[in-house]
């Protein structure tokens, strides 16, 4: 099959509604993703837009969700055969999961640093420092979002094994990134709130590392906290509150290559819709010297059939935002 890569839905400031419905409509229906289904037994879902994003969440469920309500490092990897593992492969990489693309712009107002899983917290810190200090200019901030997800023991031994030591919580590994990857020791500026729960509690330290923008590791609370802890798009609008993002804004967001199309999506739901910014999503470059030293786990069939079908979700949530 073609690994063209499919084109996510445009993240320029000001791209109007109708262009972002034309681009979930062509990642939706695209080749790659036609194929997939009908290699798992799928008949396309029949209507617009909207009842076949419905129809694919439906299926993607029965099929593709290997996660069941755990965290990622706890889902079950299925077994497939090699011609089945040859084609995942080759839809994730013609879908966007796989490739780490270069930002598009020369500048950006604002660089967002998605938290993660430990190892991928630290990655993800390095990476956004390589990129403010030789790849792009930040004229507003950088902003590293996570929240006071506690670590498994897992990831705790994957902190131990490259130095890293005394964090709890998903936040304490960004701000252990951030320090080294920024050469900065104390915020200049730290507030936030304990609440009686880590899903209702928040926190913001600001750092200002010489010669580069300043560094907020924010973590967000969950605007759903009796029933789970903060995600992607909760940390995307409590930053664009505290940021007071404006129309025109360029966002640049530094993630893992695997969740570039859901968290791209999801930011230009919460982010690009509401406040008129673009957002500019990309996948840290595994080749550089800066992240190299940082393991980062295998990446198998059923982790990319997982993301597929998050960006599916995902592109279902910002398709019934549109106006």
């Amino acid at each position: 099959m073609r690994t063209t890569e499919v084109a996510l839905p445009a993240g320029a400031a000001g791209t109007s509604a109708g262009r972002l419905a034309a681009g979930v409509r062509a990642w939706v229906e695209s080749p790659p993703l036609r194929a997939l289904v009908g290699h798992f037994g799928g008949e396309w879902p029949a209507g617009d837009v909207g009842a076949v994003l419905a129809g694919l969440d439906d299926f993607s469920a029965r099929h593709w969700d290997f996660r069941q309500g755990r965290e990622r490092p706890d889902a079950r990897e299925p077994a497939f055969d090699p011609a089945t593992v040859g084609l995942v492969l080759d839809s994730a990489r013609a879908l966007g999961l796989v490739r780490a693309s270069p930002p598009t712009l020369p500048g950006y107002a604002h660089l967002l640093v998605l938290g993660g899983l430990a190892h991928a917290c630290l990655r993800r810190t390095a990476y956004a420092a390589h990129l403010a200090r030789a790849v792009v200019g930040v004229a507003g901030e950088v902003a590293v979002l996570g929240s006071f997800r506690a670590l498994s023991p897992a990831e705790t031994r994957i902190l131990a094994e490259v130095g890293v030591t005394g964090c709890a919580t998903e936040v304490d590994v960004l701000d252990a990134g951030v320090r080294a990857a920024f050469a900065v020791s104390a915020p200049s500026e730290e507030i936030g709130e304990d609440a009686d729960h880590p899903h209702r509690s928040w926190s913001s330290r600001t750092y200002r590392p010489a010669g580069l923008p300043p560094v907020r590791v924010l973590a967000a609370p969950s605007t759903e906290p009796d029933r789970r802890r903060a995600h992607t798009a909760d940390t995307q609008r409590f930053w664009a509150e505290h940021v007071r993002l404006c129309a025109g804004d360029a966002v640049l967001m530094v993630t893992a290559p695997i969740y570039v199309p859901f968290q791209h999506c999801d930011a230009l739901r919460t982010l690009a819709v509401p406040y008129g910014c673009g957002i500019d999503t990309v996948g840290v470059d595994p080749a550089l010297a800066a992240v190299a030293g940082v393991p980062e786990p295998t990446l198998t069939p059923g982790r990319y059939l997982q993301e597929i079908r998050s960006a599916i979700r995902s592109l279902r949530a910002l398709h019934a935002a549109l106006p």
